[in-house]
């Protein structure tokens, strides 16, 4: 669809962009938010570094773990071992609030514009934020929901009540076995509702939120669209990116804008279109902010 030299930064400069951007929000009838890891980055849920040390020391020195990812696929010998690391995991990404208040900074700029929310994020900060739960999709599943690992059926189960007293509980990073979860349908061991292989399961919840994506986009073919992408690399572009790109390509009144900090860059055919902004998300939206709400810059 886009030629062999698909991708060009902008040429104007950041006071320009971001000029561009707040009157991109305050023209369009709708906006279509794409969030990635960036996004939570942002706002500081880092995966490595003093976070990781700060929470996962005991399992750097024990099993070698380096960051929180790879610490994901470490093959740990026990159900035990393995729910006291993520148990863990899951708290301090899911039900912990985020570090730094970037979420809240986006809501405070489309609260009042007719938004819908796709992310690849497991993190559930667009709902802790304050963003409406009607509004969201979350593509690749939820930290806070379990799932048979079978998987036997197309049911998943909340699970901060477990993970709670995982944590308050385990001890010599472990958990009692009475607290291994299992499926009760068919008694297999449970693991968490994230899509990394072909186990993942889509529940009533997920296909609701596809629809009403879908239903959105169906409903505002055609108005002055901003397809807003924050911090969504190259690891799943056929997500968000690609997407968010052909349609932008395709609608005749729709914009395109990214913030992402060293990714941000749009394809040739929607280079006049599209706004670029190389810059850390949270700096950018407090940018937007300080220039005073949208709805009084013009």
């Amino acid at each position: 669809m886009f030629s062999k030299i698909w991708t060009k930064t902008s040429t104007k400069n950041y006071s320009e962009q971001i000029k561009c951007l707040q009157a991109a929000l305050q023209e369009c009838e709708a906006v279509v938010i794409g969030a990635g890891s960036g996004l939570s980055t942002a706002a500081g849920y880092t995966y490595t570094g003093e976070r990781f040390q700060k929470y996962f020391a005991d399992f750097a020195e024990k099993y070698g773990i380096r960051d929180m990812y790879s610490g994901g696929f470490y093959p740990f010998p026990t159900q035990e071992e393995f729910w006291g690391y993520w148990s863990r995991y899951i708290f301090i990404n899911r039900y912990m609030d985020a570090p730094k208040p970037v979420y809240e900074k986006l809501l405070r700029l489309v609260a009042d514009k007719d938004y819908f929310v796709i992310t690849t994020n497991v993190d559930h900060c667009f709902q802790k934020a304050g963003f409406d739960k009607k509004r969201l999709f979350y593509m690749q599943g939820d930290y806070g929901l379990f799932q048979c690992s079978e998987p036997c059926c197309r049911k998943t189960y909340d699970n901060e009540i477990r993970i709670r007293k995982m944590l308050e509980e385990q001890k010599d990073m472990r958990v009692s076995a009475e607290l291994i979860p299992y499926c009760p349908i068919c008694g297999k061991p449970m693991t968490m509702n994230l899509h990394c292989d072909a186990t993942f399961v889509q529940d009533d919840g997920w296909y609701r939120a596809s629809q009403r994506y879908k239903e959105f986009l169906e409903q505002h073919k055609g108005l002055r669209v901003l397809f807003l992408e924050l911090g969504v690399g190259m690891n799943t572009p056929a997500i968000i990116k690609f997407p968010f790109w052909h349609l932008a390509n395709e609608w005749e009144n729709a914009a395109y804008a990214c913030i992402n900090l060293g990714e941000a860059y749009a394809p040739e055919e929607i280079e006049a279109k599209s706004i670029c902004i190389n810059e850390d998300i949270g700096v950018a939206l407090q940018k937007l902010i300080d220039r005073g709400s949208v709805q009084d810059i013009f």
